[in-house]
């Protein structure tokens, strides 16, 4: 039972979602946070920079035909499903919270929970790190370009590049002074993770926190109702659903290994919260991001619990099959 339980990260989500519903940033306050909050991203970018090994991005880069079977995935199959989302009536999924689940499909994925898990599995980790980092980085261009062509078509705004330029500036340059700085503090970087650790989780909260205080302000909880919630749970469930199934069973018919199926199952199902927040933040500038973020929140609790189940299930058969490969060899005549 404990393996479905909540990390401590999502309770301290959940809990912050509750201080901005009772204690809301507004007026003074919310502009000088908003702007903490902005230093905080950027320090949590040139930390991923400065975590990066070059020698690990050089040795996944080779592995191509796996990357492009994630990018694929991660960038083209989630939004066609997130499309096909937007078929259902506004009776049954509101159209702010489809817009919310159109932007999670547009998103890179995760990093550190996909490296965790395909190493929890027994997957080629070193393609997952590559792979991972690979696509918060190309997710950095793709993510605003997708959300302009996506909800252009459907009338709810275009590509912006001054949005585009924000993310380059806040994201990427970070990200690209700790790469170059790698060499010299990369090592201290991995020694300290855990001490650096309340970098990459609070600035996810003060997002968070800054979020949805102006859609609680602007009315956020009483537009939508339990019912609407739960669709959007369901629809998150959906999504990942299939999308475990094309990964798993399409890179076993493309006659990937069983690590390889491990690496693009966690890497390619995976929507990254660390990312997406901020991104939300710089697209959506001026708007009401409370109903864009809240279905990604949600997927992102859905994620961790059930790849938690895979990871042990592979691990599991992994070690099965050892025992028996073990067994084999004890009866085998010498």
């Amino acid at each position: 039972m404990r393996r479905f339980m909540p990390d401590t990260f999502t309770i301290l989500l959940v809990c912050t979602v509750i201080l901005a519903s009772l204690l809301p940033a507004s007026g003074t306050f919310a502009d000088y946070f908003g702007i903490a909050t902005d230093l905080a991203i950027a320090l949590l970018f040139f930390l991923h920079g400065a975590r990066l090994s070059r020698d690990v991005v050089i040795a996944g880069l080779l592995h191509w035909r796996l990357h492009l079977a994630i990018l694929l995935t991660t960038f083209g199959l989630f939004p066609l499903l997130g499309v096909g989302l937007g078929f259902l009536p506004e009776s049954i999924l509101p159209h702010p919270l489809y817009l919310g689940i159109l932007f999670l499909c547009v998103l890179p994925s995760t990093v550190q929970s996909s490296i965790a898990f395909t190493s929890m599995a027994g997957g080629n980790v070193p393609a997952a790190i590559c792979s991972a980092s690979a696509s918060n980085i190309f997710g950095m261009f793709l993510t605003p370009l997708l959300v302009g062509l996506l909800f252009s078509v459907g009338g709810h705004g275009g590509f912006s590049w001054d949005a585009l330029q924000q993310i380059l500036v806040q994201l990427l340059l970070p990200f690209i002074v700790g790469q170059l700085l790698q060499p010299w503090i990369g090592n201290w970087i991995r020694a300290k993770k855990k001490l650096l650790m309340p970098v990459d989780r609070g600035s996810i909260l003060m997002v968070v926190y800054l979020a949805f205080s102006k859609a609680v302000v602007e009315g956020l909880w009483h537009t939508f109702s339990i019912e609407d919630i739960a669709v959007v749970i369901v629809a998150d469930m959906a999504l990942l659903a299939l999308v475990l199934c094309v990964t798993m069973f399409g890179s076993r018919w493309l006659g990937f290994n069983k690590a390889d199926e491990i690496t693009i199952t966690f890497c390619g199902s995976k929507k990254s919260l660390a990312s997406g927040v901020p991104m939300a933040n710089v697209i959506f500038a001026g708007q009401s991001i409370g109903a864009i973020v809240l279905p990604l929140m949600l997927f992102h609790q859905i994620q961790l619990m059930v790849c938690a189940v895979i990871a042990q299930k592979y691990a599991a058969a992994a070690a099965h099959r050892i025992t028996q490969e073990e067994a084999e060899e004890a009866t085998s005549p010498a």
